[in-house]
């Protein structure tokens, strides 16, 4: 999805998450799985997130940046905190740093992820291109004695 009709806002409560915060991250990644996140996933972009009394409970970032794009990524919210407008703060402060830049945005989205879809919809988003997601992964090693 392309941003067409998107605005960035600031977002006050939107801190800055880095290498420390990994842990907590992949944690809430597991939680909601947005999409392919690994440890070093943090090193390609810039990401945010909200905390309630010390716990991460959304995060938002982003990840390539291409010839005047940037792709926000992992957009998840803790499903008990969910339909607060959590994420669309995250993704509108993503937004406002990535037209300071002049640049523009764009995301991916499985097209089952209907609440998703809708939420980017509203947001200024729209299907660019549809294509096929294959995620690959080492294949564990085997016990030398097996």
């Amino acid at each position: 999805m392309i941003g067409e009709r998107i605005t960035g806002a600031d977002c006050a409560e939107a801190i800055p998450l880095g290498a420390a915060d990994v842990p907590e991250m992949l944690e809430l990644v597991a939680q909601t799985e947005p999409g392919p996140f690994l440890t070093r996933t943090i090193e390609l972009g810039d990401y945010l997130g909200i905390r309630r009394d010390g716990t991460l409970i959304a995060m938002a970032g982003e990840r390539f940046q291409l010839d005047g794009w940037t792709e926000i990524s992992a957009v998840c919210t803790k499903p008990d905190h969910r339909g607060r407008g959590l994420a669309s703060r995250l993704v509108g402060a993503l937004i406002a740093r990535i037209q300071l830049r002049s640049q523009r945005a764009f995301l991916h989205v499985l097209n089952t992820n209907t609440g998703a879809i809708r939420l980017y919809e509203e947001l200024g988003f729209r299907v660019r291109q549809t294509a096929t997601l294959t995620v690959v992964t080492r294949e564990p090693l085997r016990d030398a004695q097996t």
